[in-house]
């Protein structure tokens, strides 16, 4: 089942509250409440520009693969790159428990990836 999977971004990016975020940027409290709560199958294309473009990502970073019981795809289809461990929005939790020094070191390395260094 492909879902929307907005919560675990923003918790990426540091938001602690979605709804206001993105009715912030520009949707409707119910379409707010319909994102974030995956309860919607259908996406308006202007609402995943807006978030798109407040969060710096592709559509593709804000959608879930799961597959359905009994549905089996080869690993090099498309849908498997829509795949997410849950671990891997952990990224937060994982911070706070590194040292003040490797921080500094993984500071380093992005700003060297950001830079292109």
């Amino acid at each position: 089942m492909l879902t929307l999977d907005l919560k675990a971004i923003c918790k990426l990016r540091g938001i602690d509250r979605p709804y206001s975020f993105l009715v912030k940027a520009g949707i409707s409290p119910q379409s707010a409440t319909k994102l974030i709560n995956s309860n919607t199958r259908i996406f308006r294309l202007d609402h995943i520009e807006i978030i798109c473009d407040k969060l710096n990502c592709t559509p593709n970073d804000l959608l879930r693969w799961k597959p359905d019981n009994g549905s089996t795809l080869t690993d090099n289809h498309s849908l498997t790159k829509l795949l997410r461990d849950e671990n891997s929005f952990q990224l937060l939790e994982t911070l706070k428990a590194i040292p003040l020094e490797q921080l500094n070191q993984i500071a380093t390395l992005i700003n060297q990836q950001k830079t292109g260094k």
